[in-house]
């Protein structure tokens, strides 16, 4: 089983900018595809961006993309979500994911591994 720990969360104002980090532990980083998704208080936990094993393939929901960039280091076993022009709507906890394919899946029960979650807040 791995172990993942999210990071970065926080408060920002809308427009500024936020970074996730993820880090794995307990497994092989570079055999996995990671994800992430997040859950607003009262929703459904929802896909924003997920990344092959290797960085080579990426995909994001609708609403982050442009915004948001996804990548990791197989060497510190990491992945990040960079997201910039932040909205109020973008509030909500954030929580990596792992599972060891070559697919990139996108939906949540695809995934075998899950971080606690990290919360992002964004104000006006």
């Amino acid at each position: 089983q791995v172990q993942l720990v999210e990071s970065g969360g926080g408060l920002v104002q809308a427009g500024g900018s936020l970074r996730l980090s993820c880090t794995a532990s307990g497994g092989t980083f570079s055999t996995l595809a990671m994800g992430w998704f997040r859950q607003a208080p009262g929703k459904e936990r929802e896909f924003v961006a997920a990344i092959s094993r290797y960085g080579a393939t990426t995909t994001y929901q609708d609403s982050v993309e442009g915004r948001s960039t996804i990548s990791r280091i197989n060497a510190r076993s990491t992945v990040y979500l960079q997201m910039n022009s932040l909205r109020l709507e973008d509030t909500a906890v954030y929580y990596c994911a792992a599972r060891d394919t070559i697919l990139l899946p996108t939906l949540a029960d695809s995934y075998n591994d899950w971080g606690q979650g990290t919360q992002v807040t964004v104000s006006q």
